[in-house]
């Protein structure tokens, strides 16, 4: 299946937490969009591995993505190495995206800024035909997303460019809570974690209402980039 839009995410909710709203926007305009989880997740303070596949498949549906993969890449330890690299090429040619989603570039998690360039990095391999590559059996074509964006996560990272998500930002918090280990829950008797707070919960909501209040409408979603946005004409922005 070709996708228009594929989003990596070091760990199930990664994805949801920086893009959600921008990937439920897409979905409703008609593109094919699909998600890929690196790890498992299985070192997270709550919860376990199992939990979060199930969680992972209930904010997929949220979203109405066409599909969802984990890579089972080791939580924490994952490297930027070849080895890495060519899974994620078989998942580049097997979906053969026109835009890649992946994590910031920088972050409080150390997988997330490992996750991004490693993600990168795997997008202009996969379009090098002597990289050869192959899934059940078959050999796979080159394939070269024609974007790369980068997610903001923890950190106020200033965006490149953002996305009006007006009307979206509902699906984007269902999906988010769709991992109900993971964020505030005030009658759990697991440890508290930097994302288990009333306060992070709610900055969901109220960093996307800055980015809009930015940009003149209620909600949006920012992005980073590796080289420059185009624009067609001066009269296509917002």
């Amino acid at each position: 299946m070709k996708l228009d839009i594929l989003a990596f995410g070091a760990h199930p909710d990664d994805v949801e937490l920086g893009s959600a709203a921008t990937i439920a926007k897409e979905v409703s305009l008609g593109k094919k969009v699909g998600i890929v989880d690196l790890t498992r997740g299985e070192l997270g303070t709550r919860g376990s591995a199992e939990l979060r596949k199930v969680e992972a498949t209930k904010a997929a549906e949220i979203l109405g993505v066409n599909v969802r993969e984990n890579l089972g890449f080791a939580d924490g330890f994952f490297l930027n190495d070849r080895k890495h690299q060519l899974e994620i090429i078989k998942m580049i040619r097997k979906y053969q995206p026109e835009i890649v989603l992946c994590n910031a570039i920088d972050d409080r998690h150390i997988d997330h800024g490992k996750g991004s360039k490693l993600v990168s990095d795997a997008c202009f391999l996969s379009g090098l035909q002597k990289i050869e590559t192959e899934l059940e059996g078959k050999k796979q074509n080159k394939w070269r997303p024609k974007h790369v964006y980068h997610y903001i996560q923890w950190k106020n990272i200033e965006p490149d460019f953002v996305v009006d998500v007006t009307g979206f930002m509902n699906k984007k918090i269902d999906s988010v809570m769709a991992y109900s280990s993971q964020f505030f829950d005030p009658n759990s008797k697991e440890p508290e974690t930097p994302i288990t707070s009333k306060n992070f919960t709610d900055s969901i909501e109220y960093r996307a209402r800055d980015l809009g209040r930015l940009i003149g409408v209620d909600y949006a979603e920012g992005f980073t980039v590796e080289r420059f946005v185009a624009v067609e004409s001066l009269d296509k922005l917002i």
